[in-house]
């Protein structure tokens, strides 16, 4: 989803009555990560002590101007990739740092049904940019974590995926190249990555809602 305009001015508005302020770059690169630790360390980069009542403050302010302003988008082509990868029998995982309440408000159902599976945030104990979501979602799909392929656009899911082992393969959605380096290949479009993947998934529409039998 095309989140991450929200989500900043979201966290851009939580925070500014604590007195922090926030670029879109400070929160673009902790995407993926658990709510948490994001609020953590914006506090104590301002040397604010973290805790539980103010944790829950700013989480709910959060919470309030995302559903204020969200509006469902895909990525261009997502949609069809999607359903072209499932259609050609790949296992697909789901690894987000959202807590899985908010998966169900945020994507469509006919996407989610989409997985195999799905790591929220909330099904961890150490989320992005530990490895524990990547594993775990190689552990649920009964796959060797050598033989799965992460689609990224952070540099914190790039860390986690690399740290459990995995080809990560970075789209530069939210973030310049520069930022996302750390993965194995960094594109600019989705169908560069039908490309490395070995044209998988030819750029035809094929839409989520038709019936796809194989």
């Amino acid at each position: 989803m095309d989140s991450m305009p929200y989500h900043f001015i979201s966290w851009y508005e939580a925070l500014r009555p604590e007195g922090v302020r926030v670029t879109c770059f400070d929160v673009y690169a902790k995407e993926g990560e658990r709510w948490e630790k994001t609020i953590r360390d914006f506090l104590r980069r301002e040397s604010i002590r973290p805790t539980p009542e103010v944790f829950k403050r700013i989480y709910a302010r959060k919470q309030k101007y995302f559903r204020q302003y969200f509006k469902p988008r895909l990525f261009k082509g997502m949609e069809e990739f999607i359903a072209c990868l499932k259609h050609k029998g790949y296992k697909l995982g789901l690894v987000t740092g959202t807590p899985a309440q908010d998966i169900k408000a945020i994507l469509p159902v006919e996407i989610i049904s989409k997985f195999d599976i799905v790591v929220a945030g909330d099904s961890v104990k150490k989320g992005k940019p530990h490895p524990e979501p990547y594993l775990t979602a190689a552990k649920l799909l009964e796959l060797d974590p050598a033989k799965c392929v992460v689609i990224e656009n952070a540099p914190y899911g790039i860390e986690s995926a690399k740290r459990a082992g995995m080809f990560c393969i970075a789209l530069a959605t939210s973030l310049p190249k520069e930022y996302l380096t750390a993965a194995d290949v960094v594109v600019n479009r989705l169908k560069e990555v039908t490309r490395i993947i070995g044209k998988t998934c030819v750029p035809k529409r094929v839409r989520l809602s038709e019936r796809i039998i194989g």
